[in-house]
């Protein structure tokens, strides 16, 4: 029965929520025999902040913008958020997020898996992590100075998946999402409205 048993966790596929390990030091790009140092340097953050942005901008160094992160398991974000702007809720299924806050403030909260909000005032110089799976939101109160911030991510392609449209532009029926949420059916059709227009 034990053999039995270790043969068969031994053999059974391993479901992975991350992205996998890699049996070399990097994964060459397709159709590349060899690379160089630049293969191994990201200049996409180079002017990012010359000028404000007017709304919420996320810039990505992920295996999509710089290939070399392939199978190194990070990846990088710039996120800017001016005067009362806001990340909206969302979860990264893939990874975990810290986020170092650079300059200004963020309101930052996450609820765990026993429905637990946690809310925490970020001040420059803060780090914050955000564990993976879990949904979460950054939030810049001041209402004169932005915030900017840098996220780092424990995969190469962090995904993430904002809560409103994913629940009110899914195609889940008015009437279920109504009763779900307790109100009526007017209510959730001006949400999802609002949410077409922004």
């Amino acid at each position: 029965m034990m053999t039995t048993l270790v043969l068969a966790l031994a053999t059974s596929k391993t479901v992975l929520a991350s992205d996998p390990d890699i049996l070399s030091d990097y994964v060459l790009p397709q159709n590349s025999t060899s690379v160089d140092a630049s293969f191994f340097t990201f200049t996409g953050f180079r002017g990012i902040f010359d000028q404000a942005p007017k709304t919420v901008k996320t810039t990505k160094a992920s295996m999509v913008e710089f290939p070399a992160l392939n199978g190194q398991s990070v990846s990088y974000a710039v996120l800017q958020l001016p005067p009362q702007t806001l990340l909206p809720p969302h979860t990264r299924p893939d990874a975990a997020r810290l986020l170092f806050l650079l300059d200004g403030s963020l309101e930052v909260g996450l609820i765990d898996t026993k429905n637990n909000l946690y809310t925490k005032k970020l001040q420059a110089g803060d780090i914050f992590i955000f564990p993976k799976g879990l949904i979460h939101y950054q939030y810049n109160t001041d209402s004169q100075l932005p915030a900017t911030a840098i996220a780092a991510f424990g995969s190469a392609s962090a995904r993430a998946v904002a809560v409103p449209p994913s629940v009110f532009a899914s195609g889940i029926d008015d009437v279920i999402l109504a009763k779900s949420f307790k109100i009526d059916i007017d209510t959730i059709r001006k949400i999802k409205a609002g949410l077409t227009t922004s």
